[in-house]
């Protein structure tokens, strides 16, 4: 049987790189829009909430289909986390509409995904029988460095005995466009990730995110190119 399903996104008013960022324009859409709209159309999802201090965000949020959740001002600073807005809705949306047995917490910076990356994500939850999952891409065809004590040095590889790209040991990373979840890591830990963690893995052009001026065009660029808009 499905669990109850709250997919829940944060959206501060406040944004120090791009002003009101969640609210511009990408592809004809306000950004935050995307998300909503994604989460609504996968299947599994029961309930799409948006968790923001802003009104004008609230307002587009509900306009695209989502339960605005009012979002406290003593968690809404600059270095309040994603995981205190997350649990505030979450409580307020148990309060209304009973309680939710799973949490897709997804990130409205993170416009290139589908629906069916959240619905593969949930049958990826449930099949391995995980407390928590991360979307992630693939990255083992980089070379990575880093900057050391003495210096510029490799990460994955050995420079003096350089192999094949294709044997660079696989790598991924997170790219924060949404988290699977169970309650209780809120609740208990205060975190996104705990106990069995699992993997749901995005085609490498959905790394990227809107947190520069520039990111607009190019992020606009990818999803015009690839159908998404």
């Amino acid at each position: 049987m499905a669990r109850k399903t709250l997919a829940v996104i944060a959206a501060r008013g406040g944004s120090k790189g791009i002003p009101h960022k969640n609210l511009l324009d990408l592809c004809g859409k306000p950004l935050i829009a995307w998300t909503v709209e994604q989460a609504r159309a996968a299947h599994g999802v029961d309930v799409v909430a948006v968790s923001s201090d802003s009104d004008n965000i609230l307002a587009a949020a509900e306009a695209a289909g989502a339960l605005g959740v009012r979002r406290p001002d003593d968690i809404s600073g600059d270095l309040a986390s994603s995981e205190s807005a997350w649990l505030h809705a979450l409580n307020a949306t148990d309060e209304r509409m009973g309680r939710f047995e799973r949490i897709v917490a997804l990130q409205a910076t993170s416009p290139i995904r589908e629906s069916s990356d959240i619905e593969n994500a949930l049958t990826t939850f449930d099949r391995e029988q995980l407390d928590s999952l991360l979307s992630v891409c693939e990255v083992e065809d980089y070379f990575n460095w880093r900057i050391g004590q003495n210096g510029p040095e490799p990460i994955n590889y050995d420079f003096r005995n350089r192999r094949m790209r294709q044997q660079i040991e696989k790598r991924y990373l997170e790219n924060g466009s949404f988290y699977v979840l169970i309650p209780s890591l809120l609740r208990e830990q205060s975190n996104r990730l705990g106990g069995k963690i699992g993997f749901h893995v995005m085609e490498r052009h959905k790394m990227f995110q809107i947190d520069r001026p520039e990111d607009v065009k190019l992020c606009a660029a990818i999803m015009r190119s690839y159908g998404y808009a």
